[in-house]
């Protein structure tokens, strides 16, 4: 087997031997194992255990609009993702369509020279005529493009050092046991020498279709899809790929007002599907897509649906599918117990517009209900907390700080109910607050009120106190929310959302949190822009950074990092200096308002004050990083930092010289992240002029970094620190999950009344603000 692999490598170009044969002889520990049984995936991130794959290309993908000729620049992007997944170790097959409208090209090409030569031999050059083209036998036009095809495909793999050989098949050669036989050999074969397979039907001798023409349990070659699924069982192969010009499958005819792309499709789901009409070009349509899924799904082979022609996702749609990220329509037969999030999202959306409209008192008791059943019930809890703390501990891979995010305590859920009862206050006045009052003219009265944002999901690590944090804050805002948690809270977070949903019953609105609990990828949530309003992430910079790029149609509040620096002015107090260098580090080293950097002024250098910061951080075994003029002034410095733009969330900080506060405040503008920086000092001048131009979400005088806290705020609780511009900035509270809308009330007023020929005026006339009863009207 090894001689025959390494003769494969001598057809291939001199200078991408090497490549290939590394290839072709790499351990078989290195690649994809495909499935342990002859069952089928049960979910969209077993996929990537995928090894034997066949990609089918509905005529809609590899033809152009014209139906003449082919879509080369799509057609380059999906043999490059093949032959990478090829070149993973990956077994790869292809059933294409194209010959017919290659050949079709081709032939109306040869025809058009052919008539033009014949009319300039009899009416001479100037006297050409209309020239019409006949109608073109479609197996003429196969014969005449499968060699071109299969040409083109050669060439393209070629680039990639992929081999690649041509499989012509027919109806016959599946029914008929001797050539089946052949047909696999042929193609187990070509895998094992690591050539992609290309196999279409033979479209020059196939006869036509016939209708309801499927054997008992088998399905007929009617087209590609059949033939795709009929070769991907035969094949034994773990997953098939069919690319068409629609998303994927969807409830209705897409296009229509209530289509909707569905996920997952269960064999069960079939009489929930109205079908359309096929596609532009070929012979089948969604309908024969889904049967010929179907029966490869009852065959073992799992089936993903999706779009091949769309622009900006053909060049990844193939290793997307492969990665088990949410793309098209994946076919599975085993149906979770519970919703999918998409449903989840549906219910929490539904449900938080009845959440909105309950009056604030009855906001407020839900509020103070789960306030109630953090204490009551804190035993389940605590146990709860400690299963996930014993299976964190036992796996060893989370770090300290997050092993202390994680655990829970008596004390810690005391703190959360009185923080919850903070927020039932605020509930009082949240929702449907006037902001703004205007009598725009005679009984036509503007007022713009605060109301929910809409549907909120939350993503959130191993701290599983942040769920009935921003649950309440939800409730008191009157938003549905979505929330993902880690799964190293999983026990913890099943217990809290199930409090949270017991408090939501007492007003029937226990739909409006819901707990993502499915095998959902943070990217894949991140996708829901016409169902999610706003992401929230709570976690590392790394999380906060991953959402922010997967998350394109949704806003995200939040921070990628916290790099927190405190300023040590030359009139700084030496107490304070250190009472609030010690907190900002030590208090809590991970958190995100933990100070990263430390800056202090020239003067204070080679002091008493320098020495005792120096002793009190080594005391509290903080490793300092010299920043590159401090390390310029030492004989023998600490480790110079790699970076002044690092946040350490640990026990580490970088220190560094400047000459005056305003050196200060640039440096912070140049490596700071805009989360919390402080000064220190005596000088009220100084102060000022610092809190002034610092640009800065919090900016703090003689206090710790630390205070950056909804709850140190009074906010009662928050959903995290936003360093964005707009919307919410710093420590996110009830008043951050809120927006407005705008409320005309008139009395059969039109814009033509106030035009050059009406009889109105405006008077724009400001009104006191407040917040009258339900169906309240100013009298005036």
């Amino acid at each position: 087997m090894l001689l025959q692999r390494l003769a494969l490598c001598s057809r291939i170009p001199l200078d991408s031997r090497r490549h290939v044969c590394w290839l072709l002889t790499r351990p078989l520990s290195q690649v994809p194992q495909g499935r342990a049984n002859s069952s089928s995936f049960a979910h969209r991130g077993e996929l990537r255990q995928a090894k034997r794959i066949v990609v089918k290309l509905g005529s809609a993908v590899v033809t152009r609009g014209d139906e003449c000729g082919l879509a080369l620049g799509r057609l380059a992007s999906i043999v490059e993702q093949v032959a990478m997944l090829q070149n993973q170790g990956r077994e790869m097959m292809i059933v294409t369509s194209g010959a017919v409208a290659f050949g079709k090209q081709r032939l109306r090409h040869e025809i058009l020279l052919s008539q033009s030569v014949r009319q300039a031999l009899h009416s001479g050059h100037n006297q050409l005529k209309d020239m019409s083209l006949p109608l073109l036998e479609a197996r003429a036009c196969a014969a005449a493009g499968q060699s071109g095809l299969m040409a083109l495909y050669e060439a393209m793999f070629t680039q990639y050092s992929t081999c690649t050989a041509q499989v012509l098949v027919t109806n016959l050669d599946f029914h008929d046991d001797q050539k089946r036989q052949n047909l696999n050999s042929t193609l187990q074969e070509l895998l094992r020498m690591n050539i992609v397979p290309i196999i279409n039907t033979n479209d020059a001798v196939v006869p036509p279709p016939e209708p309801n023409s499927d054997l008992q349990g088998v399905i007929s070659i009617k087209d590609n899809d059949s033939l795709a699924a009929r070769l991907a069982v035969e094949m034994k192969a773990d997953l098939l790929i069919a690319l068409s010009d629609v998303e994927g499958l969807y409830n209705s005819p897409p296009g229509t007002d209530d289509a909707k792309l569905i996920d997952i499709f269960y064999p069960g789901d079939q009489q929930s599907i109205t079908y359309g009409t096929k596609s532009r070009v070929g012979l089948g349509g969604m309908e024969a897509k889904v049967k010929a899924a179907l029966w490869a799904l009852q065959g073992g082979t799992s089936v993903v649906i999706a779009n091949g022609t769309h622009p900006k996702v053909t060049g990844h749609v193939i290793t997307d599918i492969v990665e088990g990220k949410k793309v098209g329509t994946f076919f599975s037969e085993i149906k979770p117990a519970g919703p999918t999030v998409e449903q989840q999202t549906e219910m929490a959306r539904s449900t938080g517009r009845t959440l909105a409209s309950l009056q604030p008192d009855q906001r407020s008791e839900i509020i103070c209900h789960l306030a109630e059943l953090l204490t009551e019930r804190k035993e389940e809890i605590l146990a709860a907390n400690k299963m996930d703390m014993d299976l964190a501990v036992s796996a060893g891979h989370l770090p300290p700080p997050m092993l202390k995010r994680l655990s829970l305590s008596s004390a810690k859920l005391n703190s959360l109910a009185i923080g919850l009862r903070q927020i039932a206050v605020a509930a009082q006045d949240s929702v449907g607050r006037v902001l703004r009052r205007t009598r725009v003219a005679q009984n036509l009265e503007l007022e713009q009120i605060t109301v929910p944002i809409g549907v909120l999901l939350v993503i959130f690590e191993a701290r599983p106190d942040c769920l009935p944090q921003v649950s309440a804050l939800a409730i008191a805002s009157g938003n549905a929310l979505l929330l993902k948690g880690g799964k190293e809270a999983a026990n913890t977070n099943r217990i809290l959302h199930q409090l949270t949903q017991e408090a939501l019953s007492m007003h029937g609105v226990k739909e409006a949190v819901q707990l993502v609990s499915t095998r959902e990828e943070v990217e894949d949530l991140c996708r829901l822009d016409k169902m999610i309003d706003l992401i929230i992430p709570r976690g590392s910079s790394q999380l906060v950074r991953n959402i922010q790029r997967a998350a394109k149609g949704i806003p995200v509040l939040g921070h990628s990092e916290g790099i927190c620096h405190v300023y040590v002015d030359a009139d700084a107090s030496v107490d304070k200096v250190i009472k609030i260098v010690r907190d900002s580090k030590c208090d809590y080293p991970a958190a995100c308002n933990a100070m990263e950097t430390l800056l202090i002024h020239r003067e204070i250098l080679r002091t008493p004050l320098f020495d005792q910061i120096i002793d009190m951080l080594r005391t509290e075994r903080v490793k300092i990083h010299a920043g590159p003029r401090f390390a310029s002034f030492l004989t023998f410095s600490p480790s110079e930092a790699s970076s002044l733009r690092t946040e350490y969330g640990d026990l580490e900080c970088c220190l560094e010289v400047v000459d005056s506060m305003q050196e200060a405040v640039d440096h912070i503008h140049k490596y700071g992240s805009s989360h919390t920086d402080v000064i220190i000092t005596e000088n009220e001048d100084k102060a000022e002029q610092f809190l002034q131009q610092l640009d800065s979400a919090c900016v703090f005088w003689n206090t710790s970094s630390r205070f950056a806290d909804g709850y140190r705020f009074g906010l009662g609780a928050e959903v995290g620190i936003s360093t964005a511009r707009i919307h919410a900035r710093g420590p996110v509270g009830l008043e951050g999950l809120l927006t407005t809308k705008w409320v005309l009330r008139g009395d059969g007023h039109t814009a033509a009344d106030f035009s050059e020929h009406g009889t109105m005026q405006y008077l724009h006339e400001n009104l006191p603000v407040g917040q009258p009863l339900a169906g309240q009207r100013d009298s005036n």
